[in-house]
């Protein structure tokens, strides 16, 4: 009689291992106060370096609302400004990798700061800024809705006429309510869900949905945390916009820095994950 034997499953129909997602630190008000710490030191360290990039920035602002009022676009002018700060973490890609490198007593040089977006492009750093031009795309489209809805017959021809209508009639203080209650809901959800995946995906090599899903886990894991560090940016970032876009240049890299740091405390790799 002849036994059947079961043969061994050879190593390669073993399923592929999915990669780990990483650990989630708990994060105090400490860490921030310890983040905004480390953040200023490598301001300082590299300040005119870290500036540039602020610089850059701010410049970029002020050409933004200068075309919008050259070509006639008035009523963009309220969305433009509230999507501007949310696409500075990518302004603050360099930012990171300046502290990376600080970090690790890591020499570099301009070239090496410069480029590092273009080092990205074997990643999925450009999923990310798809995800982000989705959301402000979400952010013109519905702002662009309610105005013609609640202000249908207001008149848009300047400046004048736009600061009218918006801030002194009852149908601009509705426009401003529902604008700013799905402005607010939308800057909410991308913080959320950027907040630590961009730095994780310029660190380490990792796909961008776990660095949407880790930033997600980070901020549910830290609510009042997290939702103080977007309140310190928040405001960071509206007074910086006072003086013509110029607070930037100070402010950006300050709270790019911090941003790195705070990740570092929140979020926990094996170095083999790099």
């Amino acid at each position: 009689m002849t036994s059947k034997t079961t043969k061994p499953t050879p190593p390669d129909a073993l399923p592929p291992q999915q990669p780990s997602m990483p650990k989630i630190n708990k994060v105090t008000a400490e860490d921030i106060t310890a983040s905004l710490k480390a953040g200023f030191s490598d301001f300082w360290a590299r300040p005119i370096m870290s500036g540039f990039f602020g610089l850059f920035y701010a410049v970029f602002g002020i050409l933004m609302v200068w075309c919008l009022v050259w070509l006639g676009y008035i009523w963009m002018l309220i969305p433009a400004l509230v999507a501007f700060p949310l696409v500075a973490p990518f302004a603050c890609a360099g930012l990171y990798e300046m502290s990376r490198r600080l970090e690790n007593n890591e020499p570099f040089g301009w070239g090496d700061i410069l480029t590092v977006m273009a080092d990205q492009r074997k990643r999925e750093m450009g999923w990310m800024a798809f995800v982000t031009l989705f959301v402000l795309w979400v952010w013109f489209y519905q702002f662009r809705t309610v105005l013609v809805i609640v202000l249908q017959d207001a008149s848009f021809s300047d400046l004048d006429g736009f600061i009218q209508a918006v801030l002194y009639t009852p149908e601009g203080w509705t426009f401003l309510a529902i604008g700013t209650g799905v402005g607010a809901f939308l800057a909410a959800a991308l913080f959320t869900v950027t907040v630590v995946a961009m730095p994780l995906l310029l660190d380490r090599d990792i796909d961008f949905v776990t660095a949407m899903i880790t930033s997600v886990r980070v901020v549910r894991e830290n609510p009042v945390v997290m939702l103080t560090w977007a309140g310190i940016i928040t405001v960071t970032m509206v007074v910086s916009l006072v003086p013509a876009f110029l607070g930037l240049i100070f402010t950006l890299p300050i709270l790019g820095h911090t941003t790195w740091h705070l990740y570092q405390r929140a979020v926990v790799l094996d170095q083999a994950a790099r």
